[in-house]
């Protein structure tokens, strides 16, 4: 292998933003690896950098240059390659001049379909450092940029304007330009503390020299120093710091030498929703909420400065000054939407559209009451409370607050509904309907949460389905797939009995406008199935098994649950692999007997002492399997078919099924028929 150097490049940028930082970061890295692989030039360790003005990457031990190659090129076929003289024919002397050799250079080269002729040449590997501007160059153009903006009077895009390029091989500058800009081994440090510009020495130092010009310029390393000055600052106040992650993660992205400074606000805000509180704090103004050990809010802010000020008092009484007004709104509407109750804003929902064709929000709260009241009639749960939630169910998205504060709808329909003396039970639905928020999310704890969570999700699936407005690969503009994974979640974690099938096309009733009911609940059982795969993944299953329960038509989830388990400690068992192939063979020979071959199934016509031992040991298993079945003991169904796998296998040994007589054909099918029919009682384990 040849020598090694070190790779830096650094893009330095107005400020980048925020959400996408460490995606852009990821993938200028992964770009430049991927460069590095296709031009055959090894390398060690890497490390990536990423601060609101730049993006760095450092790869150690990146190859010199290529390794040299020999290339060997196949020419036309030895048997044509000379004339009826032995002289070198036409194609063989092109063949030559091509390669820029003699055709005495020539040599030959063996196949299984013949001999050719070929020619060996040494390529000489190129030197990285003529390859590492193209790599850089390829991997910056295919970063995922939504919008590309030009600055200047240039044509050059990128997300943000680039104002400095940083590129180094070694201790080398490689000569090359990005965006018009020669690219140099000058960087430069924090806007404010240190604005000059700093020479990089090597890679190896880039961390440390950043450091000294106030610029953490690892994101990891930063985000840790974030969260410990949070934790320290709000403890110094007699608190815990709220740490979002996601908000964690945005703040690490704004600054690039971090400190915390402490604030505070009135204590008579306090009466507010907490939840209303930690948004206003979170979302407009990128501070860290105060809990006491409680969980309860306190009234104290941490917000993370970019410069270190000589007056940090003077930094918190500002912060402070920005966030009282934003409270006061708040304090605002909550005041204005305590003039009407939820049930007063019922009527207001026809006035809001859910999707055109499908109708208003009060629509849907309608179709979402009736589908409450029947699931909560069936489930022996509380058909009043149902109904009433389902009724105020969306009333608090006509309110100020929600309108002001769109993440919190549920939450403050809770609220308002404990405020207008709503039932317990139906103020906590109103906040369940919406969950889980996220893959692997809090579910409704209560049974009113549930059934309005469930009512909810249904119909929009099933009413969006209906329409045709599928998902297609990443857009979703309904979430359809979160819905979907949110209605089997909540029937399989809760053990709620209930069957998809019916469900969808009790939703499908609910809906007056014309559709083909019967496809789109196919379309909706496919869809919910496909979710419950990646459940079942997602939990160690492997796809084999979940076939071979998808293969007996369950769609209850509750109950495919317990068969997939059964299945999966069925597959542990010795006697699996052989009953699996036996099984998959008896469908094979089905296949070529009458539908009603069982119907032909006649005891006197088995002589042989195989089937003979086989018959009566089925016999004796069915009356121990079907009350295990009837009562979903699958596994324990499986362990006690499994004791045919000696008859079964002895059977396919000694009898020939396909006899001459038909009767007795038809018998031995009918009795492998018998088998089978047991066994997809619970699962295809020809599957597994």
């Amino acid at each position: 292998m040849s020598d090694s150097k070190d790779l830096f490049f650094e893009l330095g940028c107005e400020e980048l933003p925020p959400t996408t930082l460490t995606t852009l970061r990821d993938h200028l890295l992964s770009g430049i690896c991927n460069g590095l692989d296709e031009a055959n030039l090894g390398f060690g360790t890497t490390h990536v950098y990423a601060t609101p003005r730049r993006l760095a990457v450092w790869i150690e031990g990146v190859q010199a240059s290529q390794a040299d190659e020999v290339v060997e090129k196949r020419g036309p076929a030895v048997a044509a390659a000379y004339d009826k003289e032995g002289n070198p024919s036409k194609a063989a002397q092109g063949f030559a001049r091509g390669c820029g050799a003699e055709f005495s250079d020539l040599g030959t080269l063996k196949t299984d379909k013949g001999e050719w002729l070929s020619y060996k040449k040494l390529e000489q590997g190129q030197l990285a450092e003529s390859l590492i501007p193209a790599i850089i160059e390829k991997s910056l153009n295919r970063l995922p940029i939504a919008k590309r903006m030009r600055w200047g009077d240039s044509n050059n895009t990128f997300v943000r304007p680039v104002h400095w390029v940083t590129l180094l091989f070694g201790s080398d500058v490689i000569n090359c330009q990005f965006f018009g800009l020669d690219a140099s081994n000058t960087s430069f440090g924090h806007r404010f503390h240190s604005p000059a510009s700093i020479t990089i020495s090597s890679a190896n130092d880039y961390n440390q020299q950043l450091a000294k010009a106030y610029v953490i310029a690892s994101f990891e390393e930063r985000k840790t120093l974030i969260e410990k000055q949070a934790i320290e600052a709000a403890k110094a106040v007699g608190g815990l710091a709220h740490i979002d992650p996601s908000l964690l993660d945005e703040i690490t992205a704004l600054v690039e030498y971090p400190i915390a400074v402490t604030g505070g606000f009135d204590q008579h805000f306090l009466a507010l929703p907490k939840e209303v509180l930690i948004t206003t704090m979170q979302i407009n103004q990128k501070y860290f909420p105060v809990l006491d050990s409680n969980g309860e809010l306190l009234p104290y802010f941490i917000t993370i400065s970019n410069i270190e000020s000589s007056n940090p008092a003077s930094v918190s009484h500002g912060n402070e000054r920005v966030i009282s007004p934003r409270l006061s709104d708040a304090e605002f509407f909550w005041q204005q939407d305590m003039k009407n109750t939820l049930a007063d804003r019922i009527s207001t929902l026809d006035n809001v559209v859910f999707q055109h064709k499908l109708g208003s929000v009060g629509d849907k709260t309608r179709r979402i009451d009736r589908l409450s009241c029947e699931l909560a009639k069936q489930l022996g749960y509380n058909i009043e409370f149902a109904s009433r939630a389902a009724k105020l169910s969306k009333t608090d998205l006509v309110t100020d607050m929600v309108g002001e504060f769109a993440s919190l709808q549920g939450v403050i329909g809770r609220y308002y509904a404990a405020e207008n003396n709503e039932p317990e039970e139906v103020a906590t639905a109103l906040q369940e309907q919406y969950l889980p928020k996220q893959s692997g999310g809090a579910l409704p704890d209560s049974q009113t949460g549930q059934i309005l969570a469930l009512s909810d999700k249904l119909d929009t699936l099933v009413g969006i389905f209906s329409i045709g407005l599928l998902p297609t690969g990443d857009k979703d503009p309904f979430a359809l797939r979160r819905a979907a994974l949110g209605v089997l979640r909540i029937i399989i974690e809760h053990d709620i009995k209930l069957d998809l099938k019916d469900l969808v096309k009790l939703s499908c009733q609910q809906f007056n406008h014309d559709f083909d009911e019967d496809s789109t609940t196919k379309q909706v059982i496919t869809f919910m199935l496909d979710r419950l795969k990646g459940y079942c993944l997602a939990k160690g299953f492997t796809p084999e098994q979940f076939v071979a329960v998808t293969s007996v038509d369950c769609t209850e989830p509750v109950d495919f649950m317990s068969r997939l388990q059964a299945v999966n400690e069925f597959s542990l068992l010795t006697e699996a692999a052989s009953l699996g192939e036996a099984n998959k063979r008896i469908q094979n020979l089905l296949k070529k007997a009458p539908k009603n071959v069982s119907e032909h199934f006649n005891p006197a016509l088995l002589t042989e002492s195989q089937e003979i031992v086989l018959h009566q040991q089925l016999q004796a298993i069915e009356k121990l399997v079907t009350p295990l079945i009837e009562q979903n003991q699958y596994i324990e169904a499986l362990k006690v078919l499994s004791t045919l796998k000696e008859p079964i296998d002895s059977f396919f040994e000694h009898i020939f099924i396909m006899a001459d007589d038909e009767k007795v054909k038809h018998s031995r099918l009918a009795l492998l028929s018998n088998i089978h029919a047991n066994f997809i009682k619970i699962a295809d384990i020809s599957r597994i």
